[in-house]
């Protein structure tokens, strides 16, 4: 049985990225085939720069004769500096990402892991997208539904990287109802919590609530769609989390960034992983950013980048299974003669 082939965009290049590739290298490749969406002479440079990092005889001639490199076209190579926010480094990253992108859209590669990019370095450089999401909507003209988290938890946001004070004026019951309905729909699960906006969901109109009634509604609504009660609440965010809650739900659904994913990144910090639901490709990404302030030291944690390819074959086998099983149901469907 072949290896799925998976793209892997590198990230900031003065972040952690190479050194999380390099470190993996040897444990991913016997899930599956990695494809570095890279100059192998920038992984061979980087070595250069690591204060400290073991078995580095080994990482050269791993370089050499056992990674695959596919890099992006048209991109100078970036000079390398470490914990340096700069430039060419967000154009790099930017261009192994979208060249990661067509590797998949081209069927050159099954699925796509993400390291973390800078957005400041993203805009210094001149482009206008806040993040990988916000490409992977434009690219694919679909809303892309950002999901966090690990096997223990997960978290699905209706909202990310906006301005606190725009989250408010983007809540709405068709919206809501366009969401939870596309979320049932690119995920599984069984049954998802659902957190309010307000403290205490707005206390019956005693300290705001309208947000909340809006949620409600749309959770009304997409139940009765769905005939059978897959999201439950909505649960005021600050009780939302409690042991009893999270022995029961490893789905909640939170109405913005920072009152979903507190208490995941306090709880499960170094596992969890971003998942992007609702396009036609897949796409898993570490948790946790460029770490400039670790950048180049060797002391990188791999896991929540093992657990993203993990994930992503994961999702690549149900997807398969699923399209197996409709192919199955067609070939048994007689058409009835003329």
């Amino acid at each position: 049985m072949h290896k799925k082939k998976l793209a892997i965009s590198i990230g900031d290049t003065n972040g952690v990225g190479i050194e999380i590739i390099l470190k993996s290298h040897k444990y991913i490749s016997t899930l599956c085939e990695p494809i570095y969406c890279a100059h192998k002479t920038l992984f061979a440079k980087s070595l250069h720069h690591f204060k400290s990092l073991s078995k580095k005889q080994d990482f050269q001639e791993m370089i050499a004769k056992d990674m695959h490199f596919s890099h992006p076209h048209d991109t100078r190579i970036p000079k390398i500096s470490p914990s340096q926010l700069h430039k060419a480094s967000g154009r790099y990253s930017f261009a192994s990402f979208i060249h990661g992108l067509d590797l998949v859209d081209k069927s050159q590669a099954d699925a796509l892991i993400t390291l973390p990019i800078h957005k400041a370095a993203w805009k210094k450089s001149g482009i206008h997208y806040a993040g990988h999401t916000q490409v992977l909507r434009a690219r694919y003209k679909k809303d892309a539904i950002m999901m966090l988290g690990c096997e223990e938890m997960l978290v699905a946001l209706f909202s990310e990287h906006i301005p606190l004070k725009s989250v408010s004026s983007a809540i709405s019951t068709d919206k809501y109802v366009r969401f939870l309905i596309a979320l049932y729909r690119s995920f599984k699960f069984e049954e998802a919590l659902v957190l309010g906006f307000n403290p205490h969901c707005g206390d019956s109109g005693a300290i705001g609530g309208k947000e909340d009634k809006k949620i409600e509604s749309a959770i009304n609504k997409v139940n009765k769609f769905l005939k059978k009660e897959v999201f439950c609440g909505i649960v005021p965010p600050d009780s939302a989390f409690t042991p009893a809650n999270r022995a029961r739900f490893s789905l909640f659904v939170a109405p913005y960034h920072d009152i979903g994913l507190a208490t995941l990144k306090a709880l499960y910090f170094e596992k969890s992983i971003n998942i992007s639901l609702n396009l036609p490709i897949i796409r898993t990404s570490v948790d946790h950013g460029v770490a400039y302030d670790i950048a180049y030291q060797g002391i990188a944690s791999t896991q929540s980048y093992q657990n993203a390819v993990k994930f992503a074959l994961k999702m690549i086998d149900e997807k398969q299974n699923m399209e197996e099983r409709i192919h199955k149901t067609s070939m048994q469907v007689q058409i009835p003669a003329r």
